[in-house]
């Protein structure tokens, strides 16, 4: 597929995603596009999408949910000068925008992969907001082991084209990569907690790190801090918070192997310790 007619392709799913809401303004469609970003960021099923749902509903947000083309760009943009890259980043969410129609108003965006290249926010959006949610790394290995993301042999791709397998993906460490395709599905589902997590943690942009598991126990406590570093109103965000889930914390008791789980220490264990996840 030629990369012109894989944009467009794109640009259409992002239409499709970002159909305007009924009752949508006209300047909410068509007006300035409103910079205020929040990118919502975090390592696969971690709660991301979620919690940008749930941002989104608030009064004065719309949630974009991954937009396929930065998603698709993210592993060159990762490789390109920050200048280059933060320009083509804001280019790409220009167009996704007017093709979606979201005009002015605040979107929320919420590919994952954007903590590989948290930096580039600020330069592209200035006014932009990021939340870095963050759940158990052995938790998330079980909810990604579900998925066929990473498993050998696999012939699908996600929505932004990118094939889904245990191939080493442009996060994994260059003197690792063989190690990657080699290793068990849950030594590599904690090799993408661990990756994500540590790249958002590197990160100079500021963050606003919310825990999955205090958002689960305390949703009115952690909406009302999101609420003021986001300037949004607190009510509405509480109301959405507080559908989360708290039965999937801690589900790795009972959905990990002894050996599963030895693997996803072996990996990650070194981050679980210093996020106060082992003790």
């Amino acid at each position: 597929m030629s990369g012109l007619l894989q944009s467009a392709l794109l640009q259409l799913r992002v239409a499709k995603r970002l159909a305007p809401r009924r009752g949508a303004s006209f300047g909410e469609r068509l007006g300035p596009l409103d910079d205020r970003f929040v990118f919502v960021v975090g390592s696969p099923r971690s709660g991301t999408t979620f919690l940008a749902g749930a941002i989104g509903s608030v009064p004065g947000f719309v949630d974009l949910g991954e937009v396929a083309p930065v998603k698709a760009a993210i592993p060159e943009l990762a490789s390109l000068e920050p200048a280059k890259a933060a320009h083509r980043l804001r280019r790409t969410l220009v167009i996704a925008r007017r093709v979606g129609l979201v005009g002015s108003i605040r979107p929320v965006e919420q590919t994952p992969e954007v903590a590989h290249v948290v930096d580039l926010v600020p330069l592209a959006f200035p006014q932009a907001k990021v939340v870095h949610i963050v759940r158990d790394g052995r938790d998330v290995s079980c909810s990604l082991l579900e998925k066929a993301w990473l498993r050998p042999e696999q012939s699908r791709a996600d929505d932004a084209g990118l094939a889904y397998g245990s191939h080493a993906r442009f996060w994994v460490e260059p003197g690792r990569r063989a190690e990657f395709e080699a290793a068990s599905d849950a030594r590599r589902a904690a090799w993408v907690w661990r990756r994500y997590v540590s790249a958002a943690h590197s990160a100079t942009a500021p963050l606003h790190e919310i825990r999955y598991e205090r958002l689960a126990t305390s949703p009115g406590a952690v909406a009302a801090e999101l609420a003021t570093f986001l300037d949004a109103p607190v009510e509405p965000l509480a109301a959405a918070l507080a559908r989360v889930h708290a039965e999937s914390v801690g589900r790795y008791r009972t959905d990990l192997s002894e050996a599963q789980l030895a693997d996803v220490l072996a990996e990650a264990g070194d981050l679980l310790h210093e996020l106060g996840y082992l003790t």
